[in-house]
């Protein structure tokens, strides 16, 4: 993290002395200010605290999923059937029973619109709420989120489920302490283990507890000899890291052994249903944006084996979530959102496959303020376009930062301290919320 104004021989002791001392990537283990308990001020109440947004990268195809056209000619309707739902009327995928069981639980969109069909593209714009620019590195939802609300439990805000998908899911021209603490591996992996969370071998408890104390000593004498915000800010980075290092409370949050194995089963064992559980962990102490990626969506080429492989798994691992969160008293204050970039053309190619379809896909919401059993907007009958109730990207932002007390229209300094929306003329559309 640069800081201006900051003594490069300080800030090389820092890095190489203690970092290297600890054995750690300080820099990669957690880049967040210090900014304090529940920091930030949110412009109006909140009816969520967190938010787990699940993305499911490569473009799920509505019609294999939440919106299937069972009445439309076979090359549009593909090779699935469908399976009522809790909703009368509304039917899923029929790989989706469990799904289909809360359906009375979550809100379904199946109007999302933004026309765009390339991956990165598409990616950048359902994690920022903007189309990309060359001229300007947009803020993620995650980072926003982290920089308006700060830390809360001594946890970073934001967390990546296992990694970061790409830069436009990073802090964009918000300073380098708002992006996401990535896990750096799977937590379905046998012996997982978070990146940089755990000491390293040769270095006990009380030789981190020594350096730490050094840092103190050179700190002191650093703001004796000079009055800088900018090293308060650099020592506030530091002390951060060492903390959660330090934290018991930390090392159990992202420690599904902890679990008991009734539930990692109520989950599924596999890719989604491990990191959703993590998920629930960290809202649990108090993360408040978890990004989770799962799944390999993006089929060119034979979807019925690759619908065949995902779906099953989400399926499972989202039911669990959404019911295990209804138990415990947090669904009402956790908004769950699946999201992907994109959908998938109407009609089945040449491969056995769709291709890439920004005009209308779908995505869900539950919780957090959102209204139970709904669907909203309609695709066409072959899922071309939007029917009725289009929502843009920019709608979808707003109300998604509306359900965490933040003012979407608030501006954020930007580069050249030029004030940039956190949304540009999006609005919140209260029809989808309690």
């Amino acid at each position: 993290m640069k800081c201006q104004g900051d003594n490069p021989s300080r800030r090389k002791f820092l890095r190489v002395g203690v970092a290297g001392g600890l054995g750690l990537s300080l820099a990669d283990l957690l880049r967040i200010e210090a900014t304090g308990t529940d920091a930030g001020l949110a412009s109006a109440p909140a009816s969520a605290k967190s938010v787990i947004y699940l993305f499911l990268e490569g473009g799920i195809a509505q019609q294999e999923s939440w919106d299937p056209k069972p009445h439309a000619p076979v090359a549009n309707r593909g090779m699935f059937g469908s399976i009522p739902t809790r909703l009368p009327g509304i039917r899923f995928n029929e790989l989706m029973p469990k799904t289909a069981g809360i359906a009375d639980k979550i809100t379904v969109i199946r109007s999302m619109t933004h026309g765009e069909n390339d991956h990165d593209r598409g990616v950048h714009i359902m994690f920022t709420g903007y189309n990309p620019s060359p001229l300007l590195k947009y803020p993620s939802f995650g980072s926003v989120v982290s920089e308006q609300l700060g830390v809360r439990n001594n946890l970073p805000p934001y967390v990546n489920v296992p990694e970061q998908i790409n830069d436009a899911c990073g802090p964009g021209f918000l300073s380098a302490a708002y992006n996401g603490f990535s896990l750096g591996s799977n937590p379905e992996a046998s012996g997982f283990k978070v990146r940089n969370l755990n000491l390293p071998e040769g270095v006990g408890r009380g030789r981190f507890l020594r350096r730490r104390k050094l840092l103190d000593t050179v700190n002191t004498h650093f703001q004796d000899t000079q009055d800088s915000d900018a090293l308060d800010a650099v020592d506030s980075f530091y002390h951060r890291a060492y903390d959660l290092i330090n934290s018991e409370k930390a090392r159990e949050a992202f420690d599904l052994d902890k679990e008991k194995p009734k539930m990692r089963d109520a989950y599924g064992r596999g890719a989604a249903g491990s990191r959703l559980l993590m998920a629930r962990r960290l809202v649990e102490a108090g993360v408040r944006f978890i990004s989770v990626n799962y799944g390999k969506w993006d089929h060119h080429a034979k979807i019925e084996p690759g619908i065949r492989t995902h779906v099953p798994e989400f399926d499972q691992a989202f039911a669990a979530l959404i019911d295990d969160l209804e138990q415990r008293g947090l669904l009402d204050s956790t908004l769950v959102v699946v999201s992907t970039e994109f959908g998938r053309t109407p009609l089945i190619n040449t491969l056995a496959g769709r291709d890439h379809w920004g005009k209308v896909f779908s995505v869900a919401m539950a919780g957090g303020g959102v209204q139970r059993g709904l669907v909203y907007g309609a695709s066409d009958a072959i899922a071309a376009e939007p029917a009725r109730d289009p929502l843009s990207v920019e709608d979808f932002a707003s109300t998604m930062y509306h359900c965490l007390g933040i003012d979407s229209s608030k501006k954020l300094m930007g580069p050249a301290n030029r004030p940039v929306p956190i949304v540009r003329e999006g609005r919140v559309r209260h029809e989808l919320l309690i």
